[in-house]
């Protein structure tokens, strides 16, 4: 009798926890954030985290009556890594949203599993132009690099750029930035005379440079991902490349704002085209540069930060349009279409094609008050991916 009644009281006990884990779990939005905190592209993930904190710390960490539960995980860069957590993260932890994605090859492997659980996968870094194709479930707050190669193309034959080396990683982003920056500058009566694709790991950069100083074209236009261009700035300094009349162009990752001080005054009037500076010489970006060197100890937000923090700005908007009911087919669909002022400018987000809309910026790397910024001279206003207008 007294087992009886030990085994009831038991299975009583269980049965009031597992009501109110599931009444806990019913209360609670959960983000899957996965990113790259260690690694060749750590920096990118220190990046996101940081701007994703800072957003839940300005807009409070609930929406629509549920608590919003930040999970990070690390995947260092690796698809094979990424893919496990995604599969943890929405098997085990259940997560509402999965977001990050610090390279083109980690979100198409996500993306699967975004599809199969139908759970919005928010690309707060990675630009390749397709991504957004490899899933019904992906939205895009970060950019594409077609919008920054075309951007740098139109402007380069304007500017007495004629013959022009690539250089690019040799990864989806990099095959993007090649071919869209060669089209374009082809179509403007430029030429394109040599490309050369780097490895993405572990790359040296030096053969590659020295043979760019040989050809002697008028200039060098370089995509490589975020965190690599101090070594690309380093390496075309000492082989005297400026000196030689090679200018230095590219996409905004060469000028990383996260690197661009320790660059030194070498990287003076290197101009790039990019969506996103700490520079941006707006009140809301201002406000956004101030609270996020506070927060960070005097690091200065990158692009990265800027696509972490409006990938945030989506999700929580998305929930407080479902009243907090909507599951990610209701979520997708309030994410589609967004609308807002961002620390980079105006932006939205196309619901057809899911990806960001924003201004793209040509820059040149200037000296302001003692420091290194990436200074805005001209816009081209609302542009989509050119990518998905082929």
């Amino acid at each position: 009798m007294k087992k009886r009644l030990f085994l009831t009281a038991t299975a009583v006990a269980v049965a009031a926890l597992g009501a109110t884990s599931a009444m806990a779990q019913a209360d609670t939005f959960k983000i899957g954030l996965i990113v790259p905190l260690t690694g060749q592209q750590a920096s990118t993930g220190k990046q996101i985290e940081a701007a994703t904190k800072l957003y839940m710390a300005q807009n409070g960490a609930s929406v629509a009556g549920k608590k919003i539960e930040l999970i990070i995980k690390d995947d260092g860069g690796i698809p094979d890594a990424s893919k496990r957590i995604a599969q943890e993260l929405v098997v085990n932890d259940k997560v509402n949203v999965l977001a990050g994605f610090g390279l083109t090859p980690i979100a198409l492997a996500v993306a699967p599993i975004a599809t199969q659980s139908k759970t919005p996968q928010i690309i707060m870094a990675a630009a390749t132009s397709i991504i957004t194709e490899a899933s019904p479930y992906i939205i895009r707050t970060s950019f594409t690099i077609p919008q920054s190669a075309v951007a740098m193309a139109d402007w380069a034959p304007k500017n007495g750029i004629k013959k022009v080396v690539t250089l690019v990683s040799d990864y989806g982003p990099g095959i993007d930035a090649e071919k869209f920056f060669k089209d374009r500058l082809l179509f403007n009566g430029g030429q394109v005379i040599e490309s050369l694709r780097v490895p993405l790991r572990g790359p040296d950069f030096a053969p590659f440079l020295q043979k760019v100083r040989d050809i002697k074209p008028d200039a060098l236009f370089v995509f490589v991902p975020s965190g690599a261009g101090a070594a690309v700035m380093k390496q075309f300094l000492e082989r005297g490349m400026d000196k030689a009349g090679i200018k230095l162009i590219g996409t905004g990752d060469l000028t990383d704002d996260d690197q661009l001080n320790d660059m030194g005054d070498g990287a003076l009037n290197v101009v790039t085209s990019h969506h996103y500076s700490a520079a941006h010489p707006s009140a809301l970006n201002k406000k956004f540069v101030d609270a996020f060197e506070k927060a960070n100890k005097g690091l200065r937000p990158n692009f990265m930060a800027v696509g972490g923090y409006d990938g945030m700005r989506v999700i929580y908007e998305a929930l407080r349009a479902t009243k907090g009911a909507g599951g990610g087919d209701a979520l997708l669909a309030a994410m589609k279409g967004q609308i807002f002022e961002s620390p980079r400018g105006p932006m939205f987000i196309d619901a057809q094609t899911r990806d960001v809309v924003h201004n793209m910026y040509l820059r040149k790397v200037e000296k302001k008050d003692g420091k290194l910024y990436n200074v805005e001279f001209d816009v081209i206003k609302d542009m989509k991916d050119p990518g998905k207008t082929r």
